[in-house]
């Protein structure tokens, strides 16, 4: 009955073959070897790479669901494809918790804003790495000031998640606070973030302004090898988000050596952090959202396995360095 894993990520936007395009160049993602069978007014399109499946949808007609999703979110995430052993019963676990069915058949609840839910049953996934990517890492999600503690609630009762982590972050006169939560198999894991509505609006105030309510703010993909996943998509036109050079200086100090060099780090934009269990890298792609309320983050694990204190407060500081440049 437990949550194992995402099995798919489900995501509307205005134009699925040039959605399929940019992530195919910049990423590697292929096309699965089987398409859904067309479905009038919509267009599919079934990407992957590594265990990471995403499903590509946009619609012909302005009155169409994915038209509307995408009029008021802009792209993004509609779905999660949570897999199961026993869906039925996840959803009937999620619904006795007050999970809001949306549909039953589809095994689809409410979650966060217009970010559904899908339970579905567990699926063959090849253990091989992808080019670039190997899997989804996390989901960060973004919802209003004072439904973190809730939200939490949810993905404990509803879900049968554990609350791992939590964080207060100040970023000059900023603050947001998140909390991350994880299935039992370790699988599938969401970090959740509010604004501080008593500090200055800041880059989670701007994404819930621009998304218009609740919604998954990056997805955050594995990678057994981050500097050449860093290199290769740079080659292929993908913009990162730049690092201050002092945030490399004391790193050997603070971590007693990395993994990989400084010097690359440095070069890559890389972020590094540590604990109990080694270290983590990451990186956050620029959004080229419209809105620039979605973007996609790379990840790489040596041995770590939640979240380094110190880089969360870096990549809030590298999104809003984006944020003010962009409305400069």
């Amino acid at each position: 009955m437990s949550i194992q894993t995402i099995t798919h990520v489900e995501y509307h936007c205005a134009d699925a073959a040039q959605t399929a395009a940019d992530l195919h160049t910049g990423f590697g993602f292929l096309p699965d070897a089987e398409q859904p069978v067309p479905v009038a007014g919509e267009r599919r399109i079934h990407v992957h790479q590594g265990t990471i499946r995403l499903r590509l949808s946009s619609a012909d007609a302005a009155d169409h669901p994915v038209a509307r999703y995408v009029d008021r979110h802009g792209d993004g995430v509609a779905a999660l494809a949570l897999g199961c052993a026993d869906p039925r019963a996840a959803l009937e676990r999620a619904e006795r918790h007050g999970a809001v069915v949306l549909d039953r058949a589809g095994g689809l609840i409410a979650g966060f804003g217009d970010t559904a839910l899908r339970f579905v049953p567990l699926q063959d996934a090849p253990t091989a790495p992808g080019e670039l990517l190997d899997a989804l890492d996390h989901v960060a999600v973004c919802v209003p000031a004072g439904q973190l503690a809730d939200s939490v609630r949810f993905c404990e009762a509803a879900l049968g998640f554990h609350r791992i982590f939590g964080e207060y972050i100040e970023v000059g006169e900023q603050a947001m606070d998140s909390s991350v939560v994880q299935s039992a198999s370790g699988d599938v894991t969401f970090t959740l973030i509010e604004p501080d509505t008593s500090r200055r609006a800041g880059q989670i105030d701007t994404f819930l302004a621009d998304h218009d309510g609740a919604g998954v703010q990056h997805l955050a993909f594995r990678t057994h090898d981050i500097a050449t996943a860093v290199l290769t998509a740079r080659a292929r036109g993908v913009e990162f988000l730049s690092t201050p050079s002092t945030y490399y200086d004391g790193l050997a100090e603070r971590l007693g050596g990395t993994a990989i060099p400084v010097g690359t780090l440095r070069e890559l934009d890389v972020l590094v952090d540590q604990d109990h269990g080694g270290q983590l890298f990451q990186i956050f792609a620029r959004s080229t959202h419209p809105r620039r309320t979605f973007f996609l983050e790379v990840i790489e694990r040596q041995g770590a396995g939640t979240f380094g204190t110190a880089n969360i407060k870096a990549l809030y500081e590298a999104v809003e360095r984006q944020r003010t440049a962009a409305s400069a």
